[in-house]
């Protein structure tokens, strides 16, 4: 977790998003589930009822997964771009950086642990590219330490 006191800074569209998963949990998630359940019971006999057994622990899964959005939601920290300066890379920067091993731009936006998507190019600031970058400055070079050995970047820009 990002944690300043357990807070996790989210922007407002992953806010309204877990929002919007949790609300079709809890109504949608919840009834199929009790639908589920209610035809493996008239299956008979529970103690023998596999199908019975699944679905319960399917039920399980599916509130323990309503708890952990519950709880990520009520440490949640509204964070906005506009927020914080433009002079050194913050969460919620996105960068061009040039990689010095393949010769290459490539482009990153830093955010919490919770919206990290590689896909996206959504780096955490918790992971050892975030961390190496954050506080740094337009033209700084940087040495990163990976379990892969290291990334070296020149930073070209920085913008919210």
């Amino acid at each position: 977790m990002n944690s300043n006191n357990g807070v996790v800074y989210l922007t407002r569209e992953r806010i309204v998003e877990l929002e919007n998963e949790l609300r079709d949990l809890k109504i949608r998630g919840r009834a199929d589930m009790a639908v589920k359940i209610a035809e493996a019971r008239a299956h008979g006999d529970l103690s023998e009822n596999a199908e019975y057994d699944v679905a319960k622990e399917a039920q399980r899964r599916l509130e323990h997964k309503i708890e952990k959005i519950e709880q990520i939601l009520s440490r949640s920290r509204l964070i906005e771009s506009k927020e914080l300066p433009n002079d050194k890379i913050y969460i919620l920067s996105k960068v061009k950086l040039f990689d010095k091993k393949n010769k290459e731009e490539v482009n990153y936006i830093l955010v919490s642990q919770e919206e990290a998507d590689f896909e996206q190019n959504k780096i955490a600031i918790t992971s050892p590219l975030g961390k190496g970058l954050l506080g740094k400055k337009v033209g700084d070079e940087v040495k990163i330490p990976v379990p892969a050995g290291f990334l070296e970047y020149k930073i070209l820009e920085i913008n919210r």
